[in-house]
């Protein structure tokens, strides 16, 4: 599958930032990112959605929405495009993921659940009806370039996702976990920029948590806790 691209069928699609700070968060990724926040005029629920050099890439959730557990930590939600919901829930239950959202149609959108697979790492599900997700040209700053999920046992997390899908995720990476390991694996964003180092001087400006490097990954956080990588862009 050399032509996959992140958006097509049986790659992520799109993700949900979860805030409960919207401002600071969008200052954060504003400057170190240079993404856009701002509210969807043709949305009737009037959501924040982002983008990144003028193409969208995420919408943005307010954890103090009561739909929301209290309590419920900030994170990115990340969707993974399917053909059919309904069959693939049944086919990753089998293989022994856990249903947290049962599947439900988003308006005219699409229709989505949320899962978590079988090492700890939720996602969901989306089957485009009228909003396909992603839909990006190469090489713009700021934008989904690949998914990592680290674990302590990565190939058994890529066996899942390939037996779930019957398809492996040409733009995902299934890495061992460093050390310290994570309490929970979680799948991570890898975002294409021309400057990482750049981009690792603006997050520091933020506190010197806000950007640090594991051997070869670049990793920046939010003062709420968000965290995704920072990649070069490649062609």
């Amino acid at each position: 599958m050399t032509d996959a691209r992140l958006g097509s069928v049986n790659e992520f699609c799109w993700m949900d930032l979860k805030t409960r700070d919207l401002p600071g968060t969008a200052a954060f990724f504003s400057e170190v990112l240079g993404w856009s926040f701002a509210v969807d005029e043709e949305d009737w629920r009037r959501a924040t959605k982002i983008s990144a050099g003028g193409h969208l890439i995420g919408g943005v959730s307010d954890l103090a929405n009561p739909v929301y557990p209290p309590g419920a930590a900030p994170h990115f939600a990340h969707y993974l495009a399917v053909d059919e919901v309904d069959g693939h829930i049944e086919a990753a239950t089998s293989k022994g993921a856990r249903l947290v959202v049962p599947p439900f149609d988003a308006g005219d959108q699409g229709r989505m659940a949320m899962l978590v697979d079988p090492l700890g790492a939720a996602f969901s599900l989306w089957q485009r009806y009228t909003f396909g997700g992603w839909n990006l040209p190469p090489r713009v700053p700021g934008t989904p370039q690949r998914m990592v999920l680290a674990s302590e046992q990565p190939d058994q997390a890529r066996h899942f996702y390939r037996e779930v899908l019957g398809a492996s995720l040409a733009r995902a990476d299934f890495v061992p976990a460093r050390r310290p390991v994570p309490s929970t694996p979680r799948w991570e964003l890898a975002v294409g920029v021309e400057d990482p180092e750049a981009v690792a001087v603006r997050a520091r400006a933020y506190g010197p948590e806000a950007a640090t490097r594991t051997e070869d990954v670049l990793r920046v956080t939010s003062p709420e806790g968000l965290t995704l990588q920072v990649r070069p862009l490649t062609p």
